[in-house]
């Protein structure tokens, strides 16, 4: 009888624990990310994702019907894949982080899909294009602009380094990441514009062929770009043991941001009934602010705008309204860099 009463203690300790685990076993093989999984959804045939769907700015957070889901898988074969506004590096870098918490293989297999296309969409002369394959309008040049170029490469250079989530990448792509980066800095050192012999700063686009600068979108005239620059600027410091010709760069560009600062104004977005858009952008005198124009002069280092008609103005107040309170014509790029970053980087690398 205890022989029996002992063994039925055993026999429900086991049970106990195996009720126990089984929940968690149940939910480790069945997690999923609804955001990765929406990621997945909208991937193009090529690797890449778009940065629209229907117009509007696509978002992940929403459980979609399966009507939903069948006219999103419609649009599988487009050829709107790009590296606007984040496109493509964003969705990697998420699924992989999806992957790191899942062990959802499809997650992984997604985001090394879109390095394929990333690591394909890279020209000979190391620069990216906005999108790949559509090569339409501006979508072709070399594009700096909102960072694009610099997103990918900060991706590529975490691959390369399998660190973190990326450490889950598979091998193989590590050499092809780090050439891809090698040729892409290579490009950045060739696009930096020369004027009287300096080195200053970078356009936001250039030629696919020439790597001479281009006008972009209508109101993006060629320029020295600030907040572009700055952020090339912050990717070639975190380079280690940086070559001769990257210090220059660093140097040369760091120069430039000193030279041309705005100092004493702030620039403010404000309500403003009587205008079209019902706001409107001025600058604000601040004897504390230190701000920088968003495009320069090449030559003449003289901030300038244009409207949607392309003419360059040397005064915010003459553009349209809607151009005028919707973008971002001045702003404090640099100023971290100059503040600390730079400091920093002297002390280590000097001149």
């Amino acid at each position: 009888m205890n022989a029996i009463k002992s063994n039925s203690y055993w026999v429900g300790v086991i049970l106990s624990v195996w009720c126990i685990m089984q929940p968690l076993t149940s939910y480790s093989q069945h997690e999923t990310d609804l955001i990765a999984d929406n990621m997945l959804l909208y991937q193009r045939f090529n690797g890449g994702w778009a940065k629209a769907y229907h117009n509007r700015k696509i978002t992940y957070d929403h459980v979609f019907s399966a009507a939903q889901k069948k006219q999103i898988k419609s649009q599988h074969d487009l050829k709107d894949a790009t590296i606007d506004n984040k496109a493509t590096t964003r969705e990697i870098n998420y699924l992989l982080k999806a992957y790191n918490k899942t062990h959802d293989s499809a997650y992984l297999v997604s985001a090394e899909r879109g390095l394929d296309y990333l690591l394909k969409a890279q020209y000979d002369n190391g620069g990216w294009p906005q999108y790949y394959p559509d090569s339409s309008l501006y979508r072709s040049q070399v594009t700096f602009n909102d960072n694009a170029i610099i997103n990918v490469l900060q991706l590529l250079r975490n691959v390369a380094r399998q660190k973190r989530e990326f450490a889950a990448v598979d091998p193989k792509y590590v050499r092809p990441c780090r050439e891809a980066v090698k040729r892409a800095i290579d490009c950045i050192l060739k696009t930096q514009i020369v004027v009287d012999g300096r080195k200053t700063a970078w356009n936001q686009q250039y030629n696919k062929v020439t790597l001479l600068p281009e006008k972009a979108r209508s109101f993006e005239l060629v320029g020295l770009a600030a907040s572009e620059s700055a952020a090339i600027v912050d990717f070639l410091m975190q380079i280690p043991q940086p070559s001769d010709a990257v210090k220059d760069a660093v140097n040369s560009a760091m120069t430039w941001f000193k030279k041309v600062a705005i100092k004493g104004y702030r620039f403010e977005h404000i309500v403003a009934p009587k205008e079209s858009t019902g706001k409107d952008a001025i600058l604000v005198k601040d004897a504390n602010s230190v701000i920088w124009a968003r495009f320069y002069e090449i030559g003449t280092d003289r901030p300038f705008f244009s409207g949607r008609n392309s003419e360059k103005k040397y005064d915010l107040k003459e553009i349209e309204d809607e151009r005028r309170a919707g973008y971002a014509w001045y702003g404090s790029w640099p100023a971290r860099l100059i503040d600390q970053d730079y400091p920093a980087w002297l002390s280590k690398y000097g001149r």
